[in-house]
């Protein structure tokens, strides 16, 4: 797995965009200091896995987060940000802003990235997983200081992912050639083949820890997809 991995472009879908209600501020300090106790954990400890929504301008409108265990990846609590002005832009995916079963916190990205990194340091994370990590981190800069892996360099591999038949085309690394975004590798390990990303960041978050759990392996495995 040497050199960098030939990544698949992931165009997404063109979606109507939606306004977003606004939050008052009172609203938004309520939510920002409403918890701030670290969730319990395992032997192991925490992970983060983290999804990203861009607007129009590249700038990241949404994020979501999925804290879950180390060991058993079993998700155990949720956060989803939407950061604004950046969210009145709109993007690809504004129509799904809202569409989660997790209340948001609207706020400026300042704001917001105060609180996901105290979040994650309460609670004492120091990995974050994300699928196509290196598009996500290069979005978050605020995050540097933390150990990042991609789940896609594990997904997209025969020798990791078992769900991965011989019958598939595969570069002589055993790398898939295509189709390893995370709808197509989610029907394939799940074996749901009507499974659609809602391209919502924290449903995606949940989902790509699903991914993680499905393939299997230790923490310990993703050294090799640090980047």
């Amino acid at each position: 797995m040497n050199g960098s991995l030939d990544f698949l472009n992931m165009i997404k879908a063109q979606a109507k965009t939606a306004t977003v209600k606004k939050v008052p501020a009172t609203d938004i300090n309520a939510a920002l200091h409403s918890e701030k106790k670290s969730v319990s954990a395992g032997v192991g400890g925490l992970i983060a896995v983290i999804d990203t929504e861009t607007n129009w301008h590249d700038e990241v409108m949404s994020l979501g987060v999925a804290l879950a265990d180390s060991q058993s990846f079993r998700c155990i609590d949720k956060r989803y940000y939407i950061f604004e002005p950046e969210d009145h832009v709109g993007g690809m995916y504004s129509a799904v802003l809202n569409k989660c079963d997790v209340r948001p916190l609207k706020c400026d990205r300042k704001r917001g990235m105060t609180d996901l990194r105290e979040y994650l340091l309460t609670n004492r994370v120091s990995k974050i997983l994300a699928y196509n990590a290196k598009f996500d981190l290069g979005h978050l800069s605020e995050l540097v200081d933390f150990e990042w892996f991609d789940v896609m360099r594990l997904a997209a591999y025969r020798q990791y992912n078992s769900a991965i038949t011989d019958d598939l085309p595969l570069c002589k690394t055993g790398r898939l050639k295509t189709n390893y975004g995370v709808e197509p590798i989610m029907r394939m390990l799940s074996g749901n083949a009507r499974y659609f990303e809602t391209h919502n960041a924290v449903n995606d978050a949940v989902d790509e820890l699903k991914i993680v759990e499905l393939l299997g392996h230790p923490l310990a495995v993703y050294d090799c997809a640090r980047i």
